[in-house]
């Protein structure tokens, strides 16, 4: 049986989704990570410990289990200063495997991110194994559109990155965009970049009545109001600024519409949602009494991943005003959900959304524009329906086993290369 290492160093793949460091990566990982155990592979999931009270190693699935490793606090801690402690993760991962009786048992070292992209290439080098890399996001890309400097990532990110995609033999791109920027913008090779898009669970997410799913949530929303959905990191990035800004403006286009709206806003850690909270809450929230939307925004905190399918039932619309995006998980999920998804004109999602067939895109912090589509959605029941419906549609071609057969085939050629 093959033994694959997996590496999710700054995020464990088990934590409540909407945290500062908890998304896509996190359910590709974890989903990924299940479906190639129930089709025979071994997998180990290593992530930095970040609670010494948590189990070390813990059984998830049938041939799939989580490793926390020590590497710096044991606690919540800026993924850019996880770098530093990178070391002593590689320490960790080699003392395990040695007291397992391992160490030469795993039979593929894939990476998430580019600290894990760090820590499989220390491994490689000593012990010769194959490597398959994915980015999940470009730290080029997220400096082209980011705002102040304060939004910019660090040189040592771009240099790693650089280096990487010289070093993994295989790197996965999401979509064609992706690779071509990997090309673009760091001068990859393309012919060790392969395209795999995301998965979805299409058991877990599907439509559902609206009035169990508000049940399901604890929501008396009435049959002449709307909810509007945003669900993501509360992240400059994922543009929740231009989306408060836009239900400010619809106010003002339709207010009798505004009268009966609500958005809510799934994201952010537990201790952030508290007085004294996360910065970029604290803005978001005073750019919402300052707007006049106080009563219209409500922010719901993390929720855990079995919970989401509701939320979108419950949503007329979900909106992933994203700046940057290097597939789009959200839309793919509430497209699963039979729910139309508005979504900004960049990266990923202009794959995922097809413009007025499955959804609506529209320019990345165009507030006015992003206004009069939510607008358009919200009051043409009919357009929802057929939005809704083709949306569901083409989510049913986005399978975690499709992603896993197509892993698995770049597994098997590196293993052929090797032999």
């Amino acid at each position: 049986m093959r033994r694959i290492a997996m590496l999710s160093v700054h995020t464990c793949p088990m934590a409540a989704l909407g945290g500062k460091e908890t998304g896509g990566m996190n359910v590709y990982v974890r989903e990924l990570s299940r479906e190639l155990g129930a089709q025979g592979l071994t997998v180990d999931i290593f992530t930095r410990s970040q609670d010494p009270t948590r189990e070390r190693i813990r059984d998830l699935w049938p041939n799939v289990r989580v490793i926390h490793l020590p590497a710096g606090p044991e606690q919540p801690y800026s993924k850019n200063l996880v770098y530093d402690h990178l070391p002593e993760f590689v320490a960790g991962l080699r003392q395990f495997t040695a007291a397992e009786g391992r160490r030469s048992a795993y039979d593929l070292l894939h990476s998430h991110y580019w600290l894990s992209g760090w820590v499989a290439r220390e491994l490689a080098r000593e012990r010769g194994l194959p490597t398959v890399h994915m980015f999940h996001t470009l730290g080029r890309m997220k400096d082209s559109v980011a705002r102040s400097q304060a939004e910019k990532e660090t040189s040592t990110r771009i240099q790693v990155e650089q280096e990487l995609m010289r070093d993994m033999q295989r790197i996965v791109a999401a979509t064609p965009l992706d690779k071509s920027q990997m090309v673009e913008l760091y001068d990859a090779n393309p012919q060790k970049i392969k395209v795999i898009p995301l998965g979805v669970d299409l058991d877990l997410f599907r439509p559902m009545p609206r009035d169990e799913a508000t049940r399901a949530i604890g929501v008396d929303l009435p049959q002449d109001h709307h909810l509007v959905l945003f669900v993501g990191r509360l992240d400059p990035l994922k543009g929740l600024d231009t989306l408060l800004q836009a239900i400010c403006k619809l106010t003002e286009l339709a207010p009798e519409l505004a009268r009966h709206l609500c958005l809510a806003v799934i994201g952010g850690d537990a201790d952030e949602n508290g007085p004294g909270g996360g910065n970029e809450l604290e803005c978001l929230d005073k750019l919402r009494r300052e707007a006049g939307i106080d009563d219209l925004v409500t922010f719901l905190g993390s929720r855990a991943q079995d919970t989401l399918p509701y939320y979108y039932s419950a949503a007329d619309v979900c909106v992933v005003p994203s700046h940057y995006e290097s597939f789009g998980l959200v839309a793919l999920e509430a497209m699963a959900c039979g729910t139309p998804v508005i979504a900004s004109r960049v990266g990923g999602l202009q794959h995922t959304v097809e413009d007025d067939v499955t959804g609506m895109l529209v320019p990345a912090g165009d507030v006015d524009v992003l206004a009069e589509k939510l607008k358009l959605v919200l009051t043409d029941r009919e357009l929802r329906a057929r939005l809704g419906s083709n949306a569901r549609q083409r989510a049913q071609s986005y399978t975690w086993r499709r992603v896993a057969d197509r892993i698995i085939h770049l597994y098997e050629g590196l293993w052929r290369r090797k032999h």
